[in-house]
This record gives structure tokens, C-alpha cells and sequence, in this order.
């Protein structure tokens, strides 16, 4: 199936990779971000001396927040180096630019791992959350955070359209975008235990959180550009979502799956040992 790669798969790819950082700041100015984040760092049962791993640490913020609350020494691996370069910036001492599908990290060297709003975007998810587990000592935890594009919902007239506008979304604007329900299943069949599911919902009534922010307005239009939905559609989706909007009717959600796990005190260790990678430390 092809897709429409999103701007976070290729960052430094961009005609503007700052932009992307700012997309970011935005969004952490949303309350609903600051709160399932705070919960997700929670699940890493992070103690005072941890070394953890953030994998996608974007801007760095989430990576100093938790340092600052737990007292845990943080490692930012970022595909971009612009987001590596803007965890440094912000005072991110550990922040390295690499392939998350092949950490350059020693085996068991973190005492947990996460990654937020992530697997969506990357390759092979499954290779992602393999190397994760690689890195995170026995007793460790991992936590993910996503969204999961089946359940979105949004309150225009005409609900055929809003569906196929939303499948578009979930299909082909991103490249794993309703894999966050499935990550439960992918942990456990990797042996991990402790495996808990949260959801947080996003409910947005504000509809310049919802363009500005995330660019709903304009996905329908992004669909008629790749052959996907009829021009006069796209038109179309338009002129009901400003209609919803000046009616007080406009509402999107979609809900967010929080998954956590535990890495057994058993597991094997993972043939691509890289044991020559640097440690942690360094």
C-alpha cells in the first residue's frame, strides 16, 4: 500500500526541519500532551541513579522532564540530527542521533526504555521494539505511547465523507497508524510480562488546535493531491468543517494507547549483540 510519508519519518529531509521542532513545542503546549506524558514516564518506575533510554526524544523536553521528577540520568536517540541537535541545545547531555533499528547501545545497559508517538512513523516497528527490549536490562521496563487511527472520530455533517477523510489518515498519512492497539500482542509474544494497556482520549473542540495544531483541515485536500479522494470532495470537507465549526458542532477525537511491559529476568539475549557499541556512559 503506498503512503504519504509524514514530515517525523524524514525530518532533516524537510524543506524547513526547524518547522518540525515547532510542531512539537505546539503540541506540549497542549494539555492533553503534558498529561499522558507525565502518566507514561510514570509506568517507567524510574528510580533516582537509572540510566533510561528515550527513543524519537524530539526536542528533549520530555527526556529533562524526566530527569527532573525521577532523578534518572536520560539517553536521547533521535533519527533527526536536528531534534538530536535541539535535545542538546536544551541542556539533553546524552543525545545521539542514530537509526532506532539498530541502537548503539550495549546490551542491558538501560534500565528502561519508551517511546512517544514513535513506532507510528518508524520502518519496521517490530525491529524497534526488538532493539528496545536488547538495551533494557532484565526487571527493566519498556512504555509506548500512540495513537491509534481506527478510533478517530469527527462531528461534521456529512459522515461518509469525515470517514473516508479519517480511513485516508489511517491508512496512507502514516506509515503504522492504527498499530498502537497491537502493541500489547507484539510485547507479549516477545516474552515480556507486566503488560498493561491505558487509553487517553483526545477530545478536540478548538478548531485551531485542531488545524493549526494537527492540520485537519487541510488532510482532505492532502488526499485529493495523492489521487486519493476527489477533488471536489476535499472541496467540500472544507466548506462542512468551517461550517461545523461556526455552529459549534466541530469535534475530533481519537484515543491514545499507553502500553508497558517488563522485561523478564530470563530473557535470552539478543543475537545482534552490538558489543562493540559505546556504553551508555560515554
Amino acid at each position: 500500500m503506498d503512503r504519504t510519508e509524514h514530515g517525523f519519518t524524514a525530518v532533516d529531509a524537510q524543506a524547513a526541519p526547524i518547522a518540525w521542532v515547532r510542531v512539537l513545542d505546539r503540541l506540549d503546549r497542549e494539555p492533553f500532551y503534558p498529561a499522558y506524558k507525565e502518566r507514561l514516564h510514570g509506568l517507567l518506575q524510574a528510580r533516582p541513579g537509572d540510566v533510561l533510554l528515550e527513543v524519537g526524544a524530539g526536542t528533549g523536553e520530555a527526556a529533562l522532564s524526566v530527569q527532573r521528577r525521577s532523578g534518572a540520568a536520560v539517553v536521547a536517540v533521535d533519527s533527526a540530527v536536528t531534534m538530536a541537535g535541539e535535545c542538546r541545545a536544551r541542556g539533553v547531555e546524552r543525545a545521539l542521533a542514530a537509526d532506532a533499528h539498530q541502537l548503539p547501545l550495549q546490551t542491558n545497559s538501560v534500565a528502561g526504555a519508551w517511546a512517544d508517538r514513535v513506532l507510528q512513523h518508524v520502518r519496521a516497528p517490530t525491529e524497534v521494539v526488538d532493539e528496545m527490549i536488547r538495551v533494557v536490562r532484565p526487571g527493566g521496563r519498556l512504555a509506548f505511547a500512540d495513537p491509534d487511527y481506527d478510533t478517530q472520530a469527527l462531528g461534521i455533517s456529512d459522515q461518509d465523507l469525515a470517514r473516508s477523510v479519517l480511513r485516508y489518515r489511517a491508512d496512507h498519512m502514516l506509515r503504522h497508524g492504527t498499530l498502537a492497539h497491537q502493541q500489547a500482542g507484539l510485547l507479549a509474544s516477545r516474552g515480556l510480562v507486566d503488560i498493561a494497556v491505558e487509553a487517553r482520549t483526545l477530545v478536540v473542540r478548538d478548531p485551531e488546535a485542531a488545524d493549526q495544531v494537527m492540520g485537519l483541515r487541510t488532510w482532505a485536500h492532502t488526499a485529493a493531491a495523492h489521487g486519493r479522494l476527489a477533488t471536489d470532495l476535499a472541496d467540500r470537507f472544507v466548506v462542512l468543517f468551517d461550517e461545523a465549526v461556526a455552529q459549534g458542532r466541530f469535534l475530533y477525537s481519537v484515543t491514545f494507547f499507553l502500553t508497558s511491559a517488563t522485561v523478564p529476568n530470563a530473557a535470552p539475549t539478543a543475537d545482534n549483540d552490538r558489543s562493540t557499541s559505546a556504553p551508555v556512559g560515554e
